[in-house]
């Protein structure tokens, strides 16, 4: 039995192939998966969405579906990006634009503005049968004013995880994935992946 991933974007799949113990045959992209649907987000958290990412694509194909819902917190800005972080510049997967926007609207707010803040992720799995299943998971940190680091994605240059003194775009990935939101996240719900495939 396979799981479909509920994602385009290549590195939440191999993150998630690696956190959840899955195999290529067994996680695979909904690009696998012609004509799936890219739902609107229209939850007000990071759970909502992924349920409705999940939902979408597991109606279209009639399989289990994970889905993945994550996003920077900054505490000075309220909880922004939050659920709007991929689009948060006003278009979907600018890293950089949204970068952009998150550095100049915390400069806006003055240089003793607190730059606390965390990552946040939600995994929702459902199966073919209305079952579904979510685990959250958060990691802390703070934001720099300039972003460091090549690897990663989205705003991984710009956070410094708590006790850290890399960015998670500095790290590498085996050691991000030990701490991290998403890893978190997947840790709760290993069991439950587990268990459908009757690991």
């Amino acid at each position: 039995m396979r799981l479909v991933l509920a994602s385009r974007n290549e590195h939440k799949l191999v993150e998630l192939r690696l956190l959840c113990a899955l195999d290529s045959a067994t996680l695979v992209s909904a690009l696998e998966t012609p004509g799936a649907p890219d739902p609107e987000e229209t939850g007000g958290t990071f759970v909502e969405n992924a349920l409705i990412k999940a939902r979408a694509l597991r109606d279209f194909c009639g399989e289990w579906a994970l889905a993945d819902d994550s996003g920077l917190c900054v505490d000075a800005l309220g909880g922004a990006p939050g659920v709007l972080s991929a689009r948060y510049c006003g278009r979907h997967g600018d890293d950089a634009a949204n970068n952009a926007k998150l550095l100049a609207d915390m400069d806006a707010l003055g240089p003793s503005a607190p730059r606390t803040c965390r990552f946040s992720c939600a995994l929702a799995l459902v199966s073919p049968d209305g079952r579904e299943f979510a685990a959250i998971g958060q990691c802390p940190g703070r934001l720099l004013r300039e972003g460091r680091g090549t690897d990663g994605f989205g705003y991984d240059p710009l956070f410094l995880p708590d006790g850290y003194d890399r960015t998670f775009a500095e790290l590498p990935r085996e050691e991000k994935c030990r701490f991290s939101h998403r890893a978190v996240a997947a840790a709760a719900m290993r069991p439950v992946i587990a268990a459908v495939l009757g690991r």
